[in-house]
């Protein structure tokens, strides 16, 4: 019988993958990295003047509001009291709206890598003319601003080749034994015996059991080819449908984190989508109009150079905040009601216990 070669020995090679024209840069067992579109015809984009400015405040909370926005806030939380919330007497409260400006850059991305998948009578198609380039394949894109990956087998990159684990044997060393057959007996620890000199009735005295995994021929099916013996070869094209997302957040002096509101929406002041963007001109707000400029010229100078760029959009809110300061028990303490969805931030609430899960 012909020797199984030894597990872990054989991978695959340059070799077995070979080279197609067009795809000189895919590399065996791995990606070809991303691959830079051909250059578009891009229209220059015009500039888009925000609209004129309206009343852009939105009104402070009513008490009654803030109360009720606490006390959903409070009943969130397993180890909070309600006294505050009953009890406690809203002494002021102070409005800290601030802008918020996203950018959005719907992109897709392109790279190629080797594959290999059993032979089971697939349509072998290398050689038959040259297969497409990596952007002249068509494929079905997404609506604008939804992420989605696809693989495509390249046409004309499918060969056939011996697996290059099991050597085209169809089998390989069974993992368990080393390709043993056999292993050592867990009840006499390979001595052949048990107590004193009795012997060890599990494996007659031999030491050793036959193999449970591969019922002692020290082989089995092969993972790679499942026992087919042989392989389809062929490069996978990987598209990747991505929006590359920034947003910059106008100062405010409210003592809320930045980092907070990005769970929240607010009031849609400006919106503006197009193929190119061009950044936003006019707005009340300078440091607005600096960060537009800013994130759409770093948006199509990076993701141009690996991605095709299919959409971009640009959005601005006017996102309210709310302080509010109350008194409990004879002192001073403050809450933040914030969002669209009256979300709230008390990281200093004065009434909250230990809890303990029994």
């Amino acid at each position: 019988m012909l020797a199984t070669p030894a597990a872990g020995t054989f991978g695959p090679s340059a070799n077995m993958f070979g080279t197609v024209p067009g795809y000189e840069g895919t590399l065996a067992g791995g990606g070809g990295g991303y691959l830079p579109p051909p250059m578009p015809s891009v229209p220059i984009p015009a500039p888009v003047p925000s609209p004129n400015q309206p009343e852009w405040l939105i009104p402070s909370i009513s008490e009654e509001r803030a109360r009720e926005a606490l006390a959903t806030h409070v009943d969130s939380k397993c180890c909070y009291s309600s006294a505050p919330v009953k009890e406690g007497v809203i002494t002021n409260m102070e409005i800290f709206n601030t802008y918020r400006y996203r950018l959005e850059t719907f992109t897709e991305s392109r790279s190629t890598e080797w594959s290999h998948e059993p032979y089971t009578g697939q349509t072998v198609d290398a050689g038959a003319q040259p297969p497409p380039g990596p952007w002249q394949i068509a494929v079905q894109a997404p609506a604008f601003f939804q992420d989605k990956k696809q693989a495509i087998k390249v046409p004309y990159t499918s060969s056939l080749k011996n697996c290059h684990t099991c050597l085209g044997m169809g089998r390989a060393p069974c993992s368990t034994c080393a390709g043993a057959g056999n292993k050592v007996c867990t009840i006499c620890n390979g001595s052949g015996n048990r107590v004193g000199d009795e012997r060890c009735t599990h494996c007659n005295g031999q030491g050793r059991d036959n193999c449970s995994s591969c019922s002692g021929s020290g082989s089995c099916q092969c993972d790679t080819c499942q026992g087919k013996r042989q392989l389809l070869v062929f490069i996978n094209l990987n598209v990747k449908w991505s929006t590359e997302k920034d947003d910059f957040v106008a100062q405010q002096s409210s003592g809320l984190k930045v980092s907070n509101l990005e769970s929240v929406s607010g009031k849609e002041l400006f919106k503006d989508t197009q193929f190119m963007l061009y950044p936003v001109m006019g707005f009340p707000d300078a440091s607005v109009g600096q960060a537009s400029e800013r994130l759409v010229r770093e948006h199509q100078v990076k993701f141009a150079q690996t991605s095709r760029l299919l959409q971009q959009r640009q959005t601005i809110e006017l996102i309210p905040i709310t302080k509010v300061n109350y008194m409990w028990k004879g002192k001073s303490h403050v809450y933040f009601v914030y969002g669209n969805e009256f979300k709230v931030n008390a990281d200093e609430y004065p009434a909250t216990c230990c809890c303990s899960v029994m």
